[in-house]
């Protein structure tokens, strides 16, 4: 994978217009970034290479596809060796409902953010999750009540070197 010192202005650009919309066709792109389509076309297939570009997706309203409810969930572990938590990693891995997870510092192991229909489908979750796993100390569950931002967007104000 590219080290951030590997990226110019023209790729940070790029990554940039690519956040916002990654479906602006690449002469659209060239025009912005003072490139050519097949510079802007060659700079995204390294990006993509190397890592930095890790997808392309289509990001959901999940409301209106019938997932409803927004779960964070604190999972509290007994034993953090990686031969304890593996069967867990792997559980949450495959499990589509989790929308994303953090091993964290502090009081948890693990920070869930979940996507489910229902409450009956966040029990099913859970008893497929924790309940055959005594590494699992405990877990809390919070209930989104309401969502002010949700975004995958990477800020690179910061990270764009002087011109």
């Amino acid at each position: 994978m590219a080290a951030p010192s590997a990226l110019d202005h023209f790729d940070l650009a790029i990554l940039d217009i690519l956040q916002a919309d990654n479906t602006t066709p690449q002469r659209l792109i060239a025009q912005a970034v003072n490139l050519s389509a097949p510079a802007v076309q060659r700079r995204i297939q390294r990006l993509k290479d190397s890592g930095v570009i890790r997808a392309n997706v289509a990001v959901l309203d999940p409301v209106k596809v019938g997932m409803p409810l927004t779960i964070v969930l604190e999972i509290h572990l007994e034993n953090e060796r990686p031969d304890r938590t593996a069967p867990l990693r792997a559980r949450i891995a495959a499990e589509d409902a989790v929308q994303q997870c953090y091993s964290v510092t502090g009081e948890a192991d693990y920070l869930l953010v979940v996507t489910v229909a229902s409450m009956e489908d966040y029990e099913a979750l859970t008893q497929r999750l924790f309940e055959s796993d005594d590494n699992v100390r405990r877990f809390r569950t919070s209930v989104a009540l309401g969502c002010l931002k949700t975004g995958l967007r990477v800020p690179l104000g910061k990270a764009l070197p002087a011109a």
